[in-house]
């Protein structure tokens, strides 16, 4: 599968209770060529990404409504957009109006990222965003049939990256990364959220060898 056939399949993929970023439009937030602006970013990011030898792939659970929903790229918001399309030399345009809205998840991952010099692919288990019924700012845990989904994403992905590894970010992404370790190499590391910043940010710096860092031990707020 091509970069251009996988975001494709992406967005004809439909659930209830399910924004799509890159078909959908929010009423609220979203500029009105949103959902093309965000698959075009996904689409430039994937092109950069098959031309080089990826080192891993991070995996969280899905998109938030206050990061990837916005974005359309996984563990990334607003804040932290020009940070992702530069780690690829890129350029993209934000699909959302506003002040910059920030997530605490995307400000650790991109405060310990940040030091990372090693190609890495941001993913989630369900690229979309879940949300409760009748009300598309909240955010839920995906069910079994969207899981399942999520999979055979996940499995093209892999194929067409080829990382060395996976980096599963919590117990969800380590159950499925789980489903793959015949192929490939999973580690499973601590969510940072809830209690879980420092175990994380320590994971991450001993599995890249990388240096402690005050501001990476701060808790953010």
């Amino acid at each position: 599968m091509t970069p251009a056939q996988f975001v494709n399949s992406l967005m004809t993929t439909k659930f209830d209770s399910v924004f799509n970023p890159y078909s959908d439009r929010c009423g609220v937030y979203d500029l009105d060529d949103a959902p093309n602006l965000r698959a075009a970013a996904l689409l430039k990011v994937l092109k950069a990404a098959v031309r080089v030898e990826i080192d891993a792939v991070w995996i969280g659970r899905d998109l938030g409504y206050r990061g990837g929903r916005r974005t359309g790229l996984a563990l990334t918001d607003d804040v932290h957009l020009c940070s992702h399309a530069s780690r690829w030399n890129l350029r993209v345009e934000r699909a959302t109006k506003g002040p910059d809205v920030a997530e605490r998840t995307a400000a650790v991952i991109w405060t310990i990222l940040s030091q990372v010099s090693s190609p890495i692919f941001l993913w989630n288990v369900f690229p979309f965003h879940p949300h409760e019924a009748n009300d598309p700012f909240t955010n839920r845990a995906h069910t079994r049939s969207e899981q399942a989904a999520g999979e055979e994403f996940l499995a093209e992905l892999i194929g067409m990256l080829g990382p060395r590894r996976l980096v599963a970010i919590g117990n969800d992404a380590a159950r499925t990364a789980e489903r793959f370790a015949e192929r490939i190499e999973v580690i499973h590391v601590r969510h940072p959220s809830y209690g879980g910043q420092s175990d994380f940010i320590h994971q991450i710096r001993s599995l890249y060898d990388l240096k402690a860092d005050a501001k990476q031990l701060a808790p953010h707020r």
